[in-house]
């Protein structure tokens, strides 16, 4: 059972990989990996079939799940494990019937995922799901106060699809009940399959499907040369403070703040986007040796994932999603990233802009960044370490110093040059 925790990768920092630069470079790559949990559209994916009690396939599902729960380890104190739906589950539960079907994996132990999916004439849908984990496993939950089973149920909006067609959605569907947070993609689901095969034929999700708007018509009566509109350039973005906390009653222990703009290709056009603060609902969880924010708004999902190892802490990987008014739905992920370098215990500062490439197609630009992801005390940031764009303690002394060699070969030149003059007359007389 592929379930990992920040503890367990937190073990092998300092039992396996204490003084091997390259095992710390692949535990690192375990602490993404494994201890988060997130695998940000690149890992593998949960593949299933059922079959009916005439052994041909009803149900089929290929997707990605990862999970975040928090739970209480103590008196008013609580901790977040983060998992993905495993590779290897059961299928047993699961039932196809002629209007009603559930797909149930189980994994673990005493931990399931389910789906429900109901069928009219035409169309299925996805009623809930319903994610039941086991508190009583160690292995998972480690020091819980309790060892209950408990349940949460998700309503999730997958509705419309064709019968004998698939549902296809590469895009993040976060679904967050009390304090469970599942995030879907890289999803293919068919229920109802008939002649005991998959469809060929898919129906793509809202946040994937390019927009059907058509500008209308405009009939030109003039001879006059037509006039094309520059685009307009976009503002600063507005500085946006964000925070996760493990509670309602605790104090942050992620803490960012920063204006985002994100600029991406739509064909051979370049646009960009702004992230509007006051439009965005902040999510994410703290780990041991990695942490997350999640920023959502209605045309921007970003998460920033984050990792250290002990001494200094970095910006791991960036998964991003833009949502444009008209064109393409483009999703973009970076899981090989080492920058915003700080020590653990202190924060990371940039005012001046930055410019992170995360893949060909999509590029963040942060204006005015402040961030510490471990080690936050009293909700407060601690001494900032500066980027190289704003030190100027050591341009000034390097423009000094060119300044003042340049000066010098000046007053060597004109003593050479007074010099020979003064030969040559002398020499003369």
């Amino acid at each position: 059972m592929h379930i990992w925790k920040v503890a367990e990768v937190e073990r092998c920092f300092r039992v396996k990989c204490f003084g091997y630069q390259i095992i710390m470079f692949w535990c690192a790559f375990v602490v993404f990996f494994l201890a988060l949990g997130n695998e940000l559209h690149l890992s593998h994916a949960t593949e299933v079939s059922v079959n009916n009690t005439e052994n041909k396939l009803c149900l089929y599902a290929n997707l990605m799940v990862n999970f975040s729960v928090t739970y209480e380890v103590g008196v008013n104190k609580s901790e977040t494990v983060l998992f993905v739906l495993p590779e290897n589950v059961t299928t047993e539960g699961s039932i196809c019937n002629n209007t009603t079907s559930t797909l149930k994996l189980g994994f673990g132990d005493g931990h399931s995922w389910a789906v429900e999916f109901t069928k009219d004439n035409k169309t299925y849908q996805v009623d809930s799901i319903v994610f039941t984990y086991n508190l009583n496993d160690s292995r998972v939950f480690t020091n819980s106060t309790s060892n209950e089973t408990k349940s949460v149920t998700a309503k999730p909006r997958i509705t419309n699809v064709g019968v004998d067609t698939y549902y296809s959605c590469k895009s993040e569907n976060v679904q967050r009940v009390e304090s469970v947070t599942q995030t879907l993609y890289d999803v293919t689901l068919q229920a109802f399959v008939t002649n005991g095969s998959k469809s060929d034929t898919d129906t793509v999700c809202t946040a994937d499907l390019t927009s059907t708007t058509v500008a209308p018509t405009t009939t030109v009566t003039t001879t006059a040369a037509p006039t094309s509109t520059p685009t307009p350039t976009l503002p600063t973005p507005t500085t946006g403070n964000y925070s996760i906390a493990p509670d309602f009653n605790s104090t942050a222990c992620l803490m960012a703040t920063f204006g985002l703009r994100i600029g991406f290709k739509q064909g051979d056009k370049v646009e960009t986007i702004n992230l509007v603060p006051s439009a965005t609902e902040v999510g994410g969880a703290c780990g041991v040796n990695s942490s997350i924010l999640i920023l959502t708004s209605d045309t921007i999902t970003i998460m920033f994932t984050f990792s250290n190892d002990s001494k200094k802490f970095h910006l791991h990987a960036l998964n991003v999603t833009v949502k444009p008014a008209t064109g393409v739905a483009v999703v973009a992920a970076n899981t090989n990233m080492s920058i915003w370098v700080a020590a653990v215990g202190s924060s990371y500062m940039c005012n001046r802009e930055q410019t992170l490439t995360v893949t060909e197609t999509l590029t963040l630009y942060t204006f005015k960044l402040r961030v510490q992801p471990f080690g936050v005390e009293k909700g407060e940031f601690a001494t900032a370490h500066e980027c190289s764009l704003d030190d100027t303690s050591i341009l000034i002394p390097v423009i000094v110093g060119v300044a003042l060699a340049i000066l010098i070969l000046i007053v060597v030149i004109a003593y050479v040059i007074g010099r020979r003059k003064t030969y040559v007359g002398y020499q003369t007389l």
